[in-house]
């Protein structure tokens, strides 16, 4: 067990989450203690309380209460090295790389970071993705687990901090590419239901649902978010489903998933906002097609364009469209390439 601590954060180390910069201190130290050691008060910085997503900047000074040292259990890491089948898929999904940045297609059912049992995750197999370089690649955002498409991570921890605050400052431009259970009307327009996380959902954020508040009620619901969305149909298969383009204005958990249901139109795949049922019955439709349409979340990460952190040169990405949602395209006759590069480019 170390003692009491005052550590400096470290200029390679600026724009980090707390969590993360303690885990790479004390990788064997579970998130769950870190939130716990936070609620509590026992690690601050700077003398102030903190988060674990606080975000820590060079020459900060970091107090740690005294950590638990690892037990021989807790850390056989050879147990948890990457295979060689999933060093090959995740290699097989990366669309870009230069010294500092690394883009992928992330496929539908891998999650970013492991919690509540997960030990398969993008996070555990980054150790395949270093390429030339010493250390693992870093994570910058996330996309939900049953959520593919264009995913960056940073390659140092200068490239590291440049994209985090290229993500908290909205400077990048998302869009994803969904097929949703019916056809919204009117075809393009702006959801601004705020979201307030609901009640009971597990320690490790298992089961976690977010509730659509209207905007005018926004102010006055406790733990309510503002949450905006822009979408567009690009096209349509009779009444029955849309290929949908969407642009998250904000970001907040599950908020493409949320508003899309919020308007009778969830997406499709999406049991947990809109229901495996495959009737269409307006608010809360189904969210199944049936047939030779997947049961998999049609949900895509399509494009990112964002400056890269390094030379600031304007980076494009775009990822194609992964099995299951190709098949339906296919399935439709829609034609990705069909597609305008931004769908909101003409619209006010």
């Amino acid at each position: 067990m170390t003692g009491v601590r005052q550590l400096a954060v470290d200029p390679d180390a600026a724009e980090q989450r707390l969590d993360r910069w303690l885990r790479r201190i004390h990788p064997h130290l579970p998130q769950a203690m870190i939130e716990r050691m936070c609620r509590r008060g026992e690690i601050r910085v700077d003398g102030a309380r903190a988060t674990p997503a606080t975000r820590l900047a060079a020459g900060q000074v970091v107090r740690l209460p005294p950590i638990p040292e690892a037990t021989a259990p807790a850390a056989p890491r050879a147990a948890t090295a990457v295979s060689a089948a999933d060093a090959e898929m995740i290699r097989a999904c990366v669309l870009w790389r230069d010294a500092d940045v690394l883009a992928l297609n992330k496929p539908p059912g891998l999650a970013v970071q492991g919690g509540s049992g997960q030990v398969r995750h993008l996070d555990a197999l980054a150790e395949a993705l270093r390429f030339e370089r010493d250390e693992n690649p870093r994570l910058v955002h996330r996309l939900d687990r049953d959520t593919s498409g264009v995913m960056v991570m940073a390659r140092s921890a200068r490239a590291a901090a440049g994209l985090a605050r290229a993500f908290r400052a909205r400077d990048a431009r998302k869009i994803y590419w969904a097929v949703t259970a019916g056809v919204p009307s009117p075809k393009s327009g702006t959801i601004r239901y705020g979201l307030v996380k609901a009640p009971g959902h597990g320690a490790g954020g298992e089961g976690e649902k977010m509730l659509v508040v209207p905007p005018d009620e926004v102010a006055t619901t406790e733990g309510a978010k503002r949450a905006t969305t822009d979408y567009t149909v690009i096209d349509a298969a009779a009444k029955r489903a849309a290929w949908v383009a969407m642009q998250p204005v904000t970001g907040r958990t599950h908020q493409l998933r949320a508003h899309m249901a919020a308007i009778g139109h969830p997406i499709v795949g999406d049991g947990k906002y809109g229901t495996n049922a495959q009737e269409n019955l307006g608010s809360g439709w189904g969210a199944q097609l049936g047939g030779a349409v997947s049961r998999k979340l049609h949900l895509h990460a399509r494009s990112l364009v964002i400056a890269h952190p390094i030379t600031g040169a304007l980076l494009s990405l775009s990822a194609p469209l992964r099995d299951h949602m190709a098949r339906t395209w296919e399935l439709f006759g829609w034609n990705p390439a069909e597609a305008p590069p931004d769908p909101f480019e003409d619209i006010d």
